[in-house]
């Protein structure tokens, strides 16, 4: 069975006061205001049956549910995990994938669609980042928008691609920490985005997981602390190389 994920900006949302008054790359809502967050980013799947079931209840109609935000915690006395982000909580059912995408685009919402596809419906490459658990450009572009490093998408596609093409091992390294990476001087700086974005997208299917009830290791996400290495490794190599990363491309 194999699934695709499709990430759209409905670009209807909100605006933030702090922004000025000519910014034009969200529009106001026709009619009122997004009850939700700004950043909240929401992802709408079919429900698959329980495997502790026979029936088909509860998987006729489509679920919109809310990416974390904040990384989960693991409360010291009882073990439990817990969280200040509320927002995951909330699930909202809806009897079509349409009506669910409608009420997302009329919040103003960053959505993420999980469908399931044939393997005729999947474009190649697609397929090999999904049999190969490698992040797609969609998750590395928003990955990098969200830390505010746009202008670097393109330089980290190449380091994805050209990792795939080494057949490098996707995830993590036992023992190791994010910053870890930054500080390794074997590596090349297009090595350490590719090690950092896929070590991202494994952290980020460890909070989907822990989302879903299914923790996975027994460990909240580091993804938050993977994103913060990313960061240091670009004021890094901004500092080792005050060159824009436009003009070297250019280049």
């Amino acid at each position: 069975m194999e699934f695709i994920r499709e990430m759209h900006d409905s670009g209807t949302g909100p605006m933030s006061d702090i922004r000025p008054s000519n910014d034009n790359r969200r529009k106001y809502m026709a009619i009122g205001r997004s009850v939700f967050p700004e950043d909240a980013i929401a992802r709408i799947f079919k429900p698959s049956r329980s495997t502790m079931t026979s029936g088909k209840a509860r998987t006729t109609g489509w679920r919109l549910v809310f990416e974390r935000r904040k990384a989960p915690f693991i409360e010291p006395l009882m073990g439990y995990t817990g969280s200040t982000d509320t927002l995951p909580q909330v699930a909202l059912e809806f009897p079509t994938l349409q009506s669910a995408i409608r009420y997302a685009e009329r919040q103003g919402l960053t959505y993420i669609v999980k469908r399931l596809a044939s393997k005729a419906a999947v474009p190649p490459k697609r397929r090999t980042y999904a049999q190969s658990d490698r992040p797609s450009h969609a998750f590395s572009d928003a990955t990098l928008e969200r830390l505010g490093l746009t202008e670097l998408q393109a330089s980290y596609e190449q380091a994805l691609d050209e990792a795939a093409n080494r057949n490098d091992a996707p995830g993590t390294a036992a023992g190791t920490a994010p910053i870890d990476v930054v500080r390794d001087p074997t590596l090349s700086l297009e090595e350490k985005r590719s090690f950092l974005m896929n070590w991202a997208w494994t952290e980020y299917l460890i909070d989907q997981a822990t989302n879903e009830g299914m923790p996975e290791n027994n460990r909240p996400s580091r993804l938050e602390e993977v994103e913060q290495a990313m960061l240091a490794l670009e004021r890094d190599a901004k500092h080792l190389d005050p060159q824009p990363a436009t003009e070297q491309s250019a280049a």
